[in-house]
């Protein structure tokens, strides 16, 4: 049998906390950062949590269930 391979795009993506949290980045920090507000800005630091909805998906595609 094949070994079944994770995807790809999600392993750069995903990371999966001691916790069994998956953490992603949030998007829109990379360039015209100009008009986005501090605030904004500041929040977009923080690392993003996958809602419990999207959590099979993620770890079928991080092949761990």
């Amino acid at each position: 049998m094949p070994k079944v391979k994770t995807n790809s795009g999600a392993k750069k993506r995903f990371k999966v906390t001691g916790s069994g949290e998956i953490v992603y980045q949030k998007s829109f920090k990379r360039h015209i950062l100009t008009k986005k507000s501090t605030k904004r800005k500041r929040n977009l630091r923080k690392k993003g949590v996958v809602d419990k909805t999207n959590r099979p998906s993620v770890l079928h595609m991080l092949r761990m269930k």
